[in-house]
């Protein structure tokens, strides 16, 4: 029997219609948190969602999110790579499967935190890109 009658066909990237990273912070590091987010607004087009200073959703720790467009992450990533400092950072495709984009197709910068994937749809309308609420005045 071959062994690859079971296997799936690749993903394509046009699966992705955006990114999410989720930038985490406790009491202790919420001034970097606003420091990265201030830097972040200035350099690249983004939409800063709200602060959620209580877990919600799959988060288990506090944190907000910064959604961006495809071609933004060849240049955001990177960047926060090498700026996260002390936090922790989750970088996610949305596609139409939630839970699979934020465990299995996500990658952390920083320390990998607890994400509750009990409050996450195994599948759903992917997230399209949202008007930027930044304008950048700096490069990255």
């Amino acid at each position: 029997m071959d062994s690859r009658a079971n296997e799936q066909a690749p993903h394509p990237l046009r699966a992705i219609a955006s990114f999410h990273a989720h930038v985490y912070y406790d009491q202790e590091t919420r001034a970097e948190a606003e420091r990265l987010r201030t830097w972040i607004g200035e350099r690249f087009v983004v939409t800063l969602g709200r602060w959620h200073d209580a877990p919600v959703g799959p988060h288990a720790r506090a944190m907000y999110q910064v959604a961006f467009a495809n071609d933004v992450f060849p240049a955001l990533v990177p960047w926060l790579m090498l700026n996260h400092g002390r936090l922790s950072v989750l970088v996610h495709p949305n596609t139409t499967h939630p839970l699979a984009d934020h465990t299995g197709h996500a990658l952390w910068i920083g320390a990998p935190l607890e994400i509750r994937g009990e409050n996450l749809p195994e599948q759903s309308e992917a997230e399209l890109p949202r008007e930027p609420n930044t304008q950048p005045t700096l490069s990255p």
